[in-house]
């Protein structure tokens, strides 16, 4: 009897499943959304995205117009800096900044020459529009770092000592090492993160938008006076969601990162996909409490943009967690991206098993029976 009423209850699940699939399979347009998530805004986001200085419009004020003044200007070179041309008029690079078409203005003072030659100081202006805080920052940081590499070199010249020589003098080895990202190119850190970003938005939005058609379509009336309790209507779509999120990010993965971007996975995919079935299983459970207190797909939206915004903030990608205030810290634990983030990266570039992930995997797995609890109360409040 006990087995039969398992194979019917199984068999159940198995009908609801199917269901579920065939519903987002007979929806076009949200059909294209998945697949255009998952492969073209993965590609922009990998291609588009940069943190590093890239042809940033300079614009020269020379009021020297000495070899020593063509040298310094002419160290500011592509891919990092390029040149506008040269300017008249102090008036002139100010409109320049303010509308946009400059980012920085060099400004190099008469006398500039002469005073290099003589072994003196001499001030070197550099204007920076900063509205891009990031932007003008590295820009700064690069500018500072030639003009004193120039400087040292002038130094060098006068005291007569030759750089390429040998000095037999005390000196500092520095041997920069970097791990994991050796290139530091930003497409393997914009890709993935944007991976992560899109399975965080559909794990949510999918399994809301799928309860959500049931309200506005009156279905679920019918499905509640069938045979099918509340956790065969609940779980079927969770695991049809999961299935098609899990295809849609092998797709970004297999279809975008690897092949176009050389994104290397050093860790275990096995192991990458079971945290990944633990990430969207849990915020599934949030998509479903969100179809209980809304009643429509607008509602449903909202409320997945509502709680989206400060979990993709809490998760430290945009912004180091040592960089937070101590109680946006403290909240960046109750994000589930924050483990799946740390997560991803350490299986997919750094190898990185179980053992020294475990923390991830129990901070999801906390949350996730958190929601879980929350979300099986209330769906049997409001269905049951």
């Amino acid at each position: 009897m006990n087995f039969f009423i398992n194979r019917v209850w199984w068999s159940r699940l198995q009908a609801m499943t199917w269901k579920e699939l065939l519903q987002l399979l007979r929806d076009p347009i949200l059909l294209v959304f998945v697949l255009y998530a998952f492969t073209a805004d993965i590609y922009n986001a990998a291609s588009g995205v940069s943190f590093q200085l890239n042809n940033a419009a300079l614009a020269l004020f020379d009021l020297d117009r000495s070899a020593a003044s063509r040298e310094l200007a002419g160290r500011f070179m592509p891919p990092e800096f390029r040149w506008i041309g040269g300017i008249k008029h102090a008036e002139q690079g100010q409109k320049l900044l303010d509308d946009g078409k400059a980012m920085a203005v060099l400004d190099i003072p008469p006398g500039f020459g002469a005073a290099m030659s003589r072994g003196e100081n001499k001030a070197v202006q550099l204007q920076i529009d900063a509205a891009n805080s990031v932007q003008g920052f590295l820009m700064s940081v690069d500018a500072t770092q030639i003009i004193a590499r120039y400087g040292l070199e002038q130094a060098a010249v006068r005291l007569g000592v030759d750089s390429s020589a040998a000095i037999d003098a005390p000196a500092i080895n520095n041997a920069t090492r970097v791990w994991f990202n050796p290139n530091q190119n930003d497409a393997w850190f914009m890709g993935i993160s944007e991976l992560l970003n899109v399975v965080t938005l559909f794990s949510m939005l999918l399994p809301a938008a799928a309860m959500v058609r049931e309200k506005e379509r009156g279905t679920i009336e019918q499905l509640l006076v069938s045979p099918l309790s509340p956790l065969q209507i609940m779980i079927p779509k969770i695991i049809a969601m999961v299935a098609v999120i899990l295809g849609g990010t092998a797709l970004g993965l297999f279809g975008i990162l690897v092949p176009v971007f050389s994104i290397p996975v050093v860790g275990s995919l096995f192991l990458f996909f079971v945290l990944s079935t633990l990430y969207i299983s849990t915020l599934a459970g949030i998509g479903i409490l969100i179809a209980t207190v809304t009643n429509n797909m607008a509602q449903a939206g909202m409320m997945v943009i509502l709680i989206l915004a400060p979990m993709m903030f809490l998760s430290g990608a945009w912004t180091p967690p040592e960089a937070m205030p101590a109680l946006m810290r403290l909240g960046m634990y109750t994000s589930p991206l924050y483990y799946y983030i740390n997560a991803s990266y350490g299986i997919l570039l750094k190898g990185a098993g179980v053992m020294v992930l475990w923390p991830m995997f129990v901070g999801i797995l906390l949350i996730g029976m958190l929601v879980s609890v929350t979300t099986i109360i209330r769906f049997k409040k409001q269905f049951g």
